[in-house]
C-alpha cells in the first residue's frame, strides 16, 4: 500500500518534467526576443536584464504584420468552415450507403490521406495557373480545402457511422428528406468531431509555408509564415530578428485557442455523452 502514493508522486513528477521540457524552447524564444544581438552573443542562455522592445518595433514595421495576420485568420477560418461543411456532407451518404461504389470511394479518400503534400504541388500550380487562381484568396483557400477534405471525409464517415439510425427513421416519419435529416439531425451531433477536426486543420493551414509561398506573390496577400520568412531571410539570420518574428508568428494562433478553448474542450468531451 505505501508504494501507491510513491508511484503516483513519481508519475506526477515525470509529467511536470515532461511539460517543462516541452515549454522550455518557448520560454527561451520569448526571453531572447527581448534581448539585443550583442546581449545574446555575450550570454546565449542568459535572461534579459531589461525588456528591450526595439526588436518587436522593427519586426512590426518591416513585416506588415497586422495585414498578414488578417490574411492568415481569414484563410484559416474559411478553410476550416469549408472542410467541415463539405466533408460532413460527403461523409453522410458514404456512411449510410454500403456498396462497392462507396467502398471504392473511401479507398480513394484513404489514398488521398496517404499522398504526400509535396506530390500535389506541381499539379495544383499548373491547374490553378490555367484557371487564373494564382495569387488570389479563393485560390489558396480552395487549395487548402482540397488538401484537407480527405481527412474530413474519412473522419466524419467513421463518426457518423456511430450515430443510431433510429434518429433518421424518426425524422423520416416526420416527412424529412435527406437534406433535412442531415441539417437538422446529423449536423448538430457532429460537434465533437468538428472540434477535433478543426484543431488539425487550423494548425495545418496556419503553419503551412509551401503553398502560400507557391500560390501567393503579392505582398499584401502574404500569410504570417511568409511574412516571417521574408523578414528573417535564409542567408544571414539575425537572432534579434528571428526570435521576435517567431513569437509574432505564433501569437495569433495562441490567442485564438485561448479565446475558443472552452468551445473546443466542450466539443471534444461532448462525444462521451453523445
Amino acid at each position: 500500500m505505501p508504494r501507491l502514493p510513491l508511484m503516483r508522486w513519481l508519475a506526477q513528477t515525470a509529467v511536470v518534467v515532461a511539460v517543462l521540457a516541452m515549454l522550455a524552447p518557448v520560454f527561451y524564444m520569448i526571453a531572447m526576443s527581448f534581448r539585443t544581438s550583442a546581449e545574446i552573443a555575450e550570454a546565449p542562455l542568459g535572461l534579459p536584464q531589461t525588456l528591450y522592445l526595439g526588436n518587436y518595433a522593427n519586426a512590426l514595421e518591416q513585416m506588415s504584420y497586422f495585414r498578414s495576420v488578417i490574411n492568415s485568420v481569414g484563410i484559416t477560418l474559411s478553410v476550416t468552415f469549408l472542410v467541415a461543411f463539405l466533408g460532413s456532407m460527403a461523409a453522410y451518404p458514404l456512411s449510410r450507403i454500403q456498396n462497392r461504389l462507396t467502398r471504392g470511394f473511401l479507398m480513394l479518400v484513404a489514398l488521398g490521406l496517404a499522398t504526400p503534400p509535396f506530390v500535389t504541388i506541381t499539379p495544383i500550380y499548373v491547374i490553378f495557373r490555367n484557371l487564373g487562381l494564382l495569387d488570389s484568396y479563393p485560390g489558396i483557400i480552395l487549395a487548402f480545402t482540397a488538401l484537407n477534405l480527405p481527412l474530413a471525409v474519412f473522419f466524419y464517415t467513421s463518426f457518423i457511422g456511430s450515430i443510431p439510425r433510429e434518429l433518421e427513421e424518426a425524422a423520416r416519419l416526420d416527412n424529412c428528406n435527406n437534406w433535412q435529416i442531415y441539417w437538422h439531425v446529423i449536423r448538430p451531433l457532429l460537434g465533437p468531431a468538428s472540434a477535433t477536426l478543426s484543431l488539425f486543420v487550423t494548425l495545418m493551414v496556419w503553419n503551412d509555408f509551401t503553398y502560400p509561398l507557391l500560390l501567393l506573390t503579392s505582398p499584401e496577400k502574404f500569410t504570417v509564415m511568409i511574412s516571417v520568412y521574408r523578414f528573417v531571410g535564409n542567408l544571414n539570420i539575425q537572432p534579434d530578428m528571428l526570435f521576435p518574428a517567431a513569437v509574432l508568428g505564433s501569437l495569433p494562433l495562441l490567442i485564438l485557442f485561448v479565446i475558443f478553448q472552452r468551445r473546443i474542450v466542450s466539443g471534444v468531451t461532448a462525444g462521451a455523452v453523445k
